[in-house]
């Protein structure tokens, strides 16, 4: 019989590695997936296949800090990679990848979209050659999807500069015929339907809190396929489940996190698996875990 029939099968040997490979594998970051992000992946798939028009479609990937937003952007991103033409000896770019800057304003906007594109600004430029210079260069790298992460970031701005900036991104997307995939907080959702003119043409995926159902069973199991412990863990069991959402709130990263430190824990204790008391014997200071949602008999 194979060990560690628990696992995935292209994951059993590493649980065979040792100790200290184990943890670090652990601690690398990987792609997870669950139904709503595979939701916001199949949609932006298929706005990407969308053809050119007066009013693309967009989409807005919302939800509180830490749900996975970023992650579900970076996957996309990854399997779309450069394509190298060798026609014509251009790289095409179907999709680019871009960080909103810290404050709504329109150069440091071009200027963080052309180091996006491996095109970084020199020097000082007028708002209007940077604009013109973002625009032409995701037509010469045949971009054919902008997107835009922590676009809430838009929201520290004044009334009248979220405004200005809403209409920079309107105007973007209405030049290079291209749809727009944003993602933020719920505060930028609310931002982008005070905007006639963009509301009417973004779809929006929202990525809520975990809860204790059967989602959040999947993507318990799925950490439990991979995760490289020699011996099956309890991570469906009623009291485990309740103990997690306790203590991470619901939050993807959280949840994420402690995961990690408990599979850390199991290979260090030398119990290789993931129990009840597990949870038990949480330190006072586990990062990234609401702290007042703790219940009574964990370790604090």
């Amino acid at each position: 019989m194979t060990e560690y029939q628990h696992l995935a099968a292209e994951h059993r040997s590493v649980a065979d590695l040792p100790d200290e490979d184990r943890i670090q594998w652990i601690r690398a970051e990987r792609w997870i997936s669950h139904p709503v992000a595979e939701l916001a992946l199949e949609t932006m798939s298929d706005l990407l296949t969308y053809p050119q028009r007066n009013r693309m479609p967009c989409l807005l990937i919302h939800g509180r800090t830490g749900m996975g937003k970023t992650m579900i952007l970076k996957k996309f991103h990854r399997d779309h990679p450069r394509i190298v033409d060798c026609r014509i000896g251009l790289t095409q770019t179907p999709v680019v990848l871009m960080q909103l800057p810290p404050e709504p304003v329109e150069v440091p906007f071009y200027e963080e979209l052309l180091g996006a594109m491996g095109l970084p600004l020199v020097g000082e430029v007028s708002r209007t050659r940077a604009r013109r210079m973002a625009r032409e260069a995701l037509k010469i790298i045949g971009a054919r999807m902008l997107v835009i992460d922590e676009i809430h970031s838009l929201l520290v701005g004044g009334d009248r500069q979220q405004r200005v900036f809403l209409n920079v991104i309107r105007l973007l997307a209405n030049d290079l015929e291209m749809p727009l995939v944003c993602a933020g907080t719920p505060e930028a959702r609310r931002a982008l339907l005070a905007d006639n003119g963009l509301a009417d043409r973004f779809e929006s995926v929202e990525l809520p809190r975990w809860t204790n159902g059967l989602a959040f069973r999947r993507l318990l199991a799925s950490f439990a396929a991979i995760l490289p412990l020699r011996k099956p863990s309890d991570l469906d069991h009623e009291q485990v489940r309740s103990s997690i959402l306790k203590l991470s709130d619901g939050v993807t990263v959280r949840i994420v996190r402690l995961l990690e430190r408990l599979a850390v824990d199991a290979i260090r204790r030398g119990s290789e698996c993931i129990e009840a008391s597990s949870l038990d014997a949480l330190p006072e200071r586990v990062p990234l875990l609401s702290m007042e949602r703790r219940r009574p008999g964990f370790a604090s």
